[in-house]
């Protein structure tokens, strides 16, 4: 399998902004380069969301017949790429081999091979109007805001392929209330306090209190038993872990339309940057790893400045520096994890390659980590 294949990505969103599938691009010189990273994926490979697979850099060919598709996944082409018959040939077969089909790039009067049936059909709101029949779900690209999405979604767009709810503005001065209280907690225990204290400031958000120990009993975390109570918590996790829960109910607070796709994001960003970063990093700053990649879009969940939300919270130096952009021990890990959400793969493959890690190290951590996201509920 070539070194040099690498995996970005794209949510794909409903009208209620939900992420229902990830639209992963395949960064590849070749067809067979392509199916050979994908395989090599294995178990890490997502369950939970279809995912489109969209080949950059190559056009689907007589290759595609070795790849065994996991379940969920479904095979993008672009309307274009259909015009060349060994393209289309070998669409057909992954098609008659029962992969669903997404087209990609859609023009009005652009002609498609007959027999071919597409899920999801892909077309770029700026230019294409919603009322040309399309064969599937219509889905938008070139949104760049959360304005433009409601204006493609009132068109009648069916929803929308992009990072566009990462414009949100940040407009608040301070941290709302609920998420001040968050902060509180977190930092009685970054200092270790009494437990019967930090109980205490738990009950008085019953709802942080649930989602705390649903977190912590989630599937993702593979507890061995059920955590029923925070001072069962303290006992069975200590406090390096309770940072860590509570920190996911920081990033989950967000009542933004957004927030579930900006928490998915950030969570995924967040355990890409633990699992690539466990042989950098002695074990105590994993989590740290974890937090730094989760918080990474706090101002954007909290509607507040990133300078505003640290001044608030006691965190290590490192943590620090890389959500504020400076140099630190993190920072290449955080970068790292947002070249991942880029439409090329150049920054990735730069970053991967200066770290000393391979493509297929950091296209696994990757899928792995979108698998740990959506074992939580939001």
């Amino acid at each position: 399998m070539s070194q040099d294949v690498f995996f970005t990505r794209e949510p794909v969103i409903n009208k209620q902004r939900a992420i229902t599938a990830t639209r992963l691009r395949v960064h590849a010189p070749t067809c067979g380069d392509a199916v050979a990273a994908l395989d090599a994926i294995g178990e890490d490979w997502p369950p939970a969301r279809p995912v489109f697979v969209s080949l950059a850099g190559c056009a689907p060919d007589a290759s595609l017949a070795d790849w065994i598709a996991p379940e969920g996944a479904m095979m993008e082409v672009g309307a274009v790429q259909l015009a060349d018959p060994a393209c289309a040939e070998a669409v057909l077969q992954l098609a008659q081999a029962g992969v669903p089909l997404v087209l990609g790039d859609y023009k009005v009067g652009t002609e498609l091979p007959t027999g071919l049936g597409f899920r999801f059909v892909m077309a770029d709101a700026r230019v294409q109007p919603v009322t040309i029949r399309v064969p599937g779900i219509l889905l938008a690209t070139g949104v760049a805001d959360p304005l433009a999405f409601d204006a493609a979604v009132k068109a009648g767009y069916g929803g929308a392929t992009g990072w566009f709810f990462k414009a949100n503005q940040t407009t608040a001065k301070k941290l709302a209330p609920a998420h001040a209280q968050i902060v509180r907690v977190l930092n009685l225990v970054r200092r270790n306090a009494d437990p019967k204290q930090i109980e205490d400031a738990l009950k008085q958000d019953v709802a942080l209190s649930f989602k705390l120990l649903r977190y912590i009993n989630s599937a993702g975390f593979g507890l061995m038993c059920q955590v029923q109570s925070f001072r069962h918590a303290v006992v069975i996790l200590g406090y390096d872990k309770l940072n860590k829960w509570l920190s996911l109910l920081l990033v989950t607070a967000g009542k933004d339309p957004s927030a579930p796709a900006l928490m998915q994001a950030a969570i995924a960003r967040g355990r890409l940057m633990e699992v690539l970063g466990a042989e950098f990093f002695p074990r105590e700053e994993h989590d740290n790893l974890f937090i730094t990649g989760a918080f990474s879009l706090l101002d954007k969940l909290l509607g507040a400045p990133m300078d505003t939300v640290l001044e608030e919270m006691t965190l290590p130096d490192p943590i620090t520096d890389a959500l504020l952009g400076n140099d630190g021990a993190y920072t290449p890990f955080l970068k790292l994890a947002r070249a991942c959400e880029d439409v090329s793969a150049g920054a990735l493959r730069e970053l991967t390659h200066s770290l000393g890690l391979d493509a297929n190290q950091v296209n696994r951590a990757q899928m792995s980590a979108l698998k740990f996201a959506d074992t939580l509920e939001f």
